[in-house]
């Protein structure tokens, strides 16, 4: 089965019709953030997925910059949450960085960990104080 172009202008394909009238409220405001909440999906899930934690596979590479998160496939998550900015980032999505501090073993005594997660403002999820 082949495709029949009614058009050979590709930008009629893009024309807003009375059916497909993307400029209403309701439909703007739906897709405010919609598109940018798939971008911060494919981002996560490739990093999530894609990378390795360093831990998981006993990995000896040392990496701290996105770009060698990225060639080793693998760190952890410290590093791999420098390669989920730059990736947000590069695309316009407003992200950060928030840590916490996880406890080794069962006592604060015997020592912490650094944990690292991202933040990243959509602003389908602004409030009223924004």
């Amino acid at each position: 089965m082949g495709f029949v172009f009614e058009s050979e202008n590709s930008g009629d394909y893009l024309l807003e019709l009375d059916v497909v009238d993307y400029s209403n409220s309701i439909i703007k405001e739906k897709i405010e953030g919609f598109f940018n909440l798939t971008k911060t999906e494919t981002a996560f899930e490739f990093v999530r997925d894609e990378i390795s934690h360093s831990w998981d596979i006993q990995g000896e590479k040392v990496t701290c910059h996105a770009l060698d998160v990225l060639k080793y496939k693998q760190r952890y998550l410290y590093e791999k949450s420098n390669l989920l900015a730059a990736l947000l980032r590069s695309q316009g999505i407003q992200t950060n960085f928030c840590y916490q501090h996880l406890m080794l073993f069962d006592t604060p005594e015997k020592g912490y960990s650094i944990h690292a997660l991202n933040t990243v403002y959509l602003k389908s999820n602004k409030s009223n104080y924004d």
